[in-house]
């Protein structure tokens, strides 16, 4: 140990030296190292310092690990099993880039050998927190870790909305709204980048399935995308500040998301002023000339695209003039101005793993998994279970090892490792991993006089005469999901829905725990007790859920995204290109436009199995009081929140827009969202501001929000469907706002 010490002080001196900030550095006098100036100035003066060819270097990435199918080595430099690595300029003090992944955790990319990290929730965990306070916590959590693992770029912030359940990537995002899974996923950006720690955002724009994601073609108006999708990265980018944007795999109206000119350049760089760097995804460039000039600005991940695009052909493009040179200084200066900008050349990394603090993090885990669990139904106050009772059934979902985990370039190996090896597929986008915090021995040491008595669920009959005999029954259900595929249909795998049945016909009190990447049909639901959704809920995953079974915790997540009763009230029931696409091209028409989720649930007037917004807990609440006001043209809403049960706890208040006599791509959106804790007996004030893009249509030509004149409904509720809504009204002017939402003196037409 006193060894690793003395290395690691040996490596933090050197490194310091490398970039010229310790004490007589040969560079500390150099004018871009001021960290005084701004970091638009630093940029500009430490490029005019660089070559040619160290410009050619920031501009091209590395796989961080070694690929056996490619035949090619990582760079010497990069961190072992990383997802990138880029060599910076040590003679001119700018340090190199070594990325990982991922928005859960500090990832590895070729098994747990090299590293072990502590694991958040699933991304739809920390959006059905409905918090951004708890977002924020666990990405300085993950971000700090990060750091200390000798990372400086983390290929985290994904906000791809949720078009379809199905979506085996669901679980790494926050849901189908754009206002929640921006604002959630920007705290998260913010906290990552609080430890002086670039965050990515991600995937740019609609990689919205994961079967054909490389070959796709979305069709979408570009109204309809401005409206959904790209509001949800918008906000994020509002609302985090991330250094760097990851364009996605798939095509946009034709065109390649990394060589698509109207996503990079005029929306992102142009609509929204970004100033940070373009990375694509692993494997998503396709050119050179076309993608440098649409605004790539680094090709990262090779061996995975078929060509050094931004190697010796983005050179010999720029020495014959088809890229131009103020390009290529452009992409450089954008990623030297990020990194200064967040810290990372005045604070530069070095690998001091023994500063992570395990269980400290670990609480952060659990507190995020704990305020994103969602209690779906309890019927007759099954849950919280009773301390006093004798006899507990726990079956199925491997609940006496550990905790599932989604797949691919997210996962995070634990300590501890895998607590259920073996399980198919073994190798990308597995392992299936489950982390070891086991469900059982949580409950049993809740409850040290009961006998807890497990069954895996292989016999139902066994399964349902354990249920018969016992007091109460916790079912856990499971659903693995991951990068690179989707899921054929709604049902639990492997036969589940069948063995939940036979349970529940052998005892009416069972509770069902769904451990899933994203909504699941639930047959069974009439005749179980409760449900419990519980994502994959992390490192500390089996404390968590026991913790909200036993009423420790009371549940106080709501749904991140709307739980269909069947494939049948999709946009589109069968899933393009589904089961594989085999590399062919082909179009997914998103015919729905902007109205996804929810929004097409109100607009076809259809009953969904559980509701955008719909969480229970074990007390009650009242949303009473709501008084709507214009300022400026501005909308605030307020409102109270009481406490009429008998246990303290959260509620997510939800205020819904909607316009009186005309329809935008839905009836209504969410305008704002307020998590109020009360105690019991207790009422609470809560008042939020609804951004003016809510209320408006986007007009491409002028590329302008207009507000149309006429009243709007401002509505009260606790979830998507809440029949308990409470509503008034609002009377707006014509107005116009710019593409942040800021007014515009010219007033919109009438």
């Amino acid at each position: 140990m006193q060894v690793d010490r003395l290395a690691t002080i040996r490596n933090r001196i050197a490194l310091l030296c490398a970039t010229a900030v310790c004490c007589g550095g040969a560079l500390a006098a150099e004018p871009w190292m001021n960290a005084r100036l701004p970091a638009d100035e630093r940029a500009a003066l430490v490029l005019r310092e660089m070559t040619q060819d160290e410009k050619l270097k920031l501009v091209f990435g590395y796989l961080g690990a070694d690929h056996e199918q490619k035949k090619t080595k990582r760079p010497e430099p990069a961190r072992n099993q990383s997802a990138g690595f880029v060599y910076g300029v040590p003679r001119l003090g700018i340090p190199h880039l070594w990325e990982t992944d991922a928005g859960l955790g500090v990832a590895s990319q070729a098994g747990p050998d090299v590293h072990h990290a502590t694991a958040l929730p699933s991304g739809l965990n920390t959006a059905a927190t409905w918090d951004v306070d708890t977002a924020y916590a666990g990405g300085a959590m993950i971000g700090a870790e990060a750091r200390a693992r000798g990372f400086n770029v983390m290929l985290a912030g994904g906000v791809n909305l949720m078009r379809d359940p199905r979506n085996g990537r669901n679980f790494e995002y926050g849901g189908e709204d754009p206002l929640l899974a921006g604002r959630i996923v920007g705290a998260q950006i913010r906290g990552i980048q609080s430890n002086h720690v670039i965050s990515t955002l991600k995937h740019f724009a609609l990689n919205d399935q994961e079967t054909g994601r490389t070959t796709l073609n979305v069709l979408v108006s570009e109204q309809a995308a401005v409206t959904s999708d790209l509001l949800a990265l918008q906000i994020a980018n509002e609302e985090g500040n991330p250094g760097a944007v990851m364009c996605a795999y798939n095509r946009v109206n034709g065109v390649y998301a990394c060589e698509n000119r109207w996503l990079l350049t005029d929306v992102l760089k142009g609509d929204w002023g970004f100033k940070g760097w373009v990375m694509s995804d692993w494997g998503a460039v396709h050119s050179t000339v076309p993608a440098a000039n649409a605004g790539l600005d680094q090709q990262s991940g090779m061996p995975f695209d078929h060509a050094d695009y931004f190697g010796a052909p983005l050179k010999e493009a720029v020495a014959n003039g088809w890229v131009p040179q103020a390009r290529l200084d452009d992409m450089a200066r954008r990623i030297l101005r990020t990194m200064f900008d967040h810290g990372v050349v005045d604070h530069p990394v070095a690998p001091a793993p023994d500063a992570i603090d395990s269980r400290k993090h670990a609480a952060v885990s659990l507190q995020d998994a704990q305020a994103g669990m969602v209690l779906l139904k309890n019927a007759a106050q099954a849950l919280p279970l009773d301390r006093a009772v004798k006899r507990i059934a726990v079956i199925g979902g491997h609940a006496d090892k550990g905790v599932l985990a989604g797949g691919g370039s997210s996962l995070v190996y634990p300590v501890g490792g895998n607590a259920v090896p073996g399980l198919a597929p073994t190798s990308w986008p597995g392992p299936v991993m489950y982390y070891p915090s086991s469900p059982l021995e949580a409950i049993r040491r809740r409850a040290p006089g009961a006998t807890v008595t497990y069954a895996d669920g292989s016999d139902r009959a066994a399964a349902a005469a354990l249920a018969r005999a016992s007091d109460a029954v916790v079912v856990f259900a499971t659903q693995w999901t991951a990068e690179a595929m989707d899921v054929p249909d709604l049902s639990l795998p492997g036969g589940q829905d069948g063995l939940v049945a036979a349970v529940a016909a052998a005892n009416p009190k069972t509770v069902v725990v769904l451990e899933t990447g994203g909504p699941v049909a639930m047959p069974w639901l009439p005749d179980v007790a409760a449900v419990l959704e519980a994502w994959y809920p992390g490192t500390s995953g089996g404390e968590a859920i026991a913790g909200i079974l036993f009423g420790e915790v009371n549940p106080s997540g709501h749904l991140p995204a709307t739980f269909p009763a069947s494939a049948a009230q999709l946009p589109r029931p069968v899933l393009d290109g589904y089961p594989d696409a085999n590399e062919r091209r082909f179009d997914v028409d998103y015919h729905e436009g902007a109205a996804v989720g929810y929004k097409w649930f109100d607009l076809k007037g259809l009953t969904p199995l559980f509701p955008f917004g719909h969480g229970l807990s074990y007390t009650d609440f009242t949303l009473s009081g709501l008084k709507a006001t214009v300022t400026d043209g501005v909308v605030t809403a307020s409102f109270t929140v009481a406490n009429t049960g008998k246990r303290a706890g959260k509620e997510v208040a939800q205020v819904y827009v909607a316009p009186v006599g005309a329809r935008w791509e839905a009836p209504k959106r969410l305008g704002g969202f307020a998590k109020v804790e009360v105690q019991p007996g207790a009422a609470a004030q809560a008042t939020v501001t609804i951004d003016p893009r809510l209320l408006a249509v986007y007009d491409p030509a002028t590329k302008r929000w207009n507000v149309a004149a006429g009243d709007y409904r401002v509505i009260l509720a606790a979830s998507a469907a809440d029949a308990k809504a409470s509503a008034t009204t609002v009377r707006l002017e014509a107005a116009a706002y710019d593409v942040h939402g800021k007014p515009l003196r010219t007033r919109a037409a009438p």
